[in-house]
Parts: C-alpha cells; sequence; structure tokens
C-alpha cells in the first residue's frame, strides 16, 4: 500500500508546469512550492508536467530541477520525478558503473518481481544502450555475479500457489548443499533462489525452520558471505515479507552516528508508490518508533519536507 497522496481533482499538468516555471524565476527557487506540487503527484502525472513543462518553455524540468535545487534534496527530487523502472535503471547503472555501491544495486534487484526485472531490464537498454547483464557481468564477480545474473534473466511464477513437496525438498536440497556438509554448495543455493517464486521461497523457509530447528536466513549466515550473502538474504526477506526487509533497511540508514542518506532516500523514494505504508507498520512494530518520527530526528529543512510528504501522515 502506497504512502503517495495525491489530491482527489489534480490540477492539469500544464497548470503544474506553470506553477513550477515561476517557482524557479527571480531570486533563489520557491522549494516549497516544488515539494508541494512533486511530492504530491503520481508517476504518469509526473510524465505529463515534464512533458508540459518542455512543449511550453522549451526546457528540460530535469535539469532546471538539477540547477535550482542541491545537496540531498537534490538527491531526491532527480531520483523520484522519474517511473518507478527508470528510476531503478539509474540507481542501477550509478551503483554498478559509477559509485561501484554493490549494496544498492543487489537490493534493487533481489528486492524486485520477475515482471518488474524484465520491464527494467528494457528500459535499462533503451537508457543506456547497454544490456543491464553486460554490466553486472563487468562490474561484480564470483557467485554474486552468478546469483545476480541468474536473477535478472530467470523467468519466475509470481503467483501465490506452493508445491508443498517440491518446496519440502528444496528445503531438505539446500541443507545438504550446506550444513550438513564441509564448504557449501553455492551452485545449489543459485540455482534455488533464481528459480523459484516468492511464495515458494517463503514455504522453503518455513519448512526449514521446522526441519532444522532454524532459520534459512540464519543457514545462509553461515554458508555465504560477503554481497553473495546479502543478495540471498535480499531474495529470501522479500519472498517472506518486503515490508520487514525494508523496515530494517531504513533502520540501518539511520543507526548510530551519521545517516546513510543515499540508502534513505532509495528506500523511501522507490517504496512510496508501492508498499511504504506496510514499511511504516513493520517499523513501528519492530523499533516502537513512527518511521516519520526516526526520518524527523534524522534529516532538517526541505530534504525533511520532502520525505516526510512522501512518508504521508504520522502513523
Amino acid at each position: 500500500m502506497a504512502t503517495l497522496i495525491v489530491p482527489p481533482f489534480p490540477p492539469p499538468p500544464r497548470d503544474d508546469a506553470i506553477q513550477l516555471y515561476t517557482a524557479f524565476k527571480g531570486f533563489g527557487c520557491d522549494t516549497s512550492v516544488v515539494i508541494n506540487i512533486l511530492a504530491h503527484r503520481d508517476a504518469t502525472q509526473r510524465a505529463y508536467i515534464q512533458q508540459e513543462y518542455r512543449a511550453m518553455y522549451s526546457g528540460d524540468l530535469l535539469k532546471r530541477l538539477s540547477s535550482e535545487l542541491s545537496g540531498k534534496l537534490e538527491n531526491a527530487v532527480l531520483l523520484w520525478i522519474h517511473d518507478p523502472a527508470g528510476r531503478d535503471a539509474i540507481i542501477l547503472r550509478q551503483s554498478l558503473t559509477v559509485a561501484k555501491n554493490l549494496e544498492a544495486a543487489t537490493e534493487v534487484i533481489c528486492s524486485r518481481t520477475p515482471s518488474q526485472l524484465q520491464y527494467l531490464r528494457q528500459i535499462y537498454h533503451s537508457k543506456f544502450g547497454v544490456f543491464l547483464e553486460h554490466d553486472i557481468e563487468r562490474n561484480t564477480s564470483g557467485d554474486h555475479k552468478k546469483i545476480l545474473l541468474a536473477y535478472v534473466s530467470t523467468p519466475r511464477p509470481e503467483g501465490p500457489e506452493v508445491h508443498r513437496e517440491m518446496a519440502q525438498q528444496d528445503a531438505k536440497v539446500l541443507y545438504k548443499a550446506g550444513e550438513k556438509r564441509l564448504g557449501t554448495d553455492e551452485k545449489t543455493f543459485v540455482q534455488i533462489f533464481s528459480e523459484r517464486s516468492s511464495a515458494h521461497l517463503a514455504a522453503v523457509s518455513s519448512y526449514y525452520h521446522d526441519m532444522y530447528g532454524h532459520s534459512l536466513k540464519k543457514a545462509v549466515k553461515k554458508e555465504a558471505s560477503g554481497n553473495f550473502a546479502h543478495a540471498l538474504l535480499t531474495i529470501v526477506q522479500c519472498a517472506e515479507n518486503p515490508a520487514r526487509y525494508f523496515s530494517k533497511v531504513l533502520r540501518k540508514a539511520m543507526k548510530g552516528l551519521g545517516t546513510d542518506d543515499t540508502k534513505l532516500i532509495r528506500v523511501i523514494v522507490t517504496r512510496a508508490e508501492i508498499d511504504l505504508q506496510y514499511i511504516k507498520a513493520e517499523y513501528l512494530k519492530k523499533y516502537k518508533k513512527t518511521l516519520n518520527d526516526a526520518v524527523h530526528s534524522e534529516t532538517s529543512g526541505h530534504y525533511r519536507a520532502f520525505l516526510l510528504s512522501l512518508l504521508g501522515p504520522n502513523q
């Protein structure tokens, strides 16, 4: 469930484009106007605003926002203005080839559904003229590379159907490939984690716990390490409860000294139109504090106002 609040009768995109242009004119930018408009428009409306802006002022709204805003607010708004697939493509391109932030790339790939990944691959190629698989191949290594390549290219069912006997069998196979033997059969982990549906993997995890007395997540932590472990853990946790997974990512971004704003922006911006309401509920349940309060205490100024607008009411 999304947290994005769109007016019941939003103004025409043309009016929004005029308001934004007016906000940019003169000395300094009226940032509150930018936030009030863009943080309350869905992906389709944001695309229409960009079209109207280009038609009316012969300019690129993205470039204008980039010149008018700065710092963390600029990063958040420029990421938000894209549609979900285009945004994911930008995050992946940046994290794979520029920032070398493999944690971010792994999170995006391993938390998306098969249909989202299929569309993302098309958008990635049309935006950057290179296949996503090619950038993964060049910028990752070892078992981490294998699981990412398998995960983006293997078709998986998305329905809730689970073949119980097969799920039990997979739990046994994973135990034999990992905890039961000396060393780990990584190939088996890659195969099962990349070929099974989320519903099936959640069932495998449940059977694993019933059979061996601890979670599949714990077994993965024991048998794998580094980026490979992060990929497997993201897949299994998103299969079980994606909202809980992202609530943990957000907690990690804000815990301790300093805030990982890149991570904070990435999760809030990419989930606001999908399931941020559920993430907020999980965050409150697990950490006894609302996500809004946590974000409020870790951010400031217009940057804070923008993120809180995407988060919706404090509950």
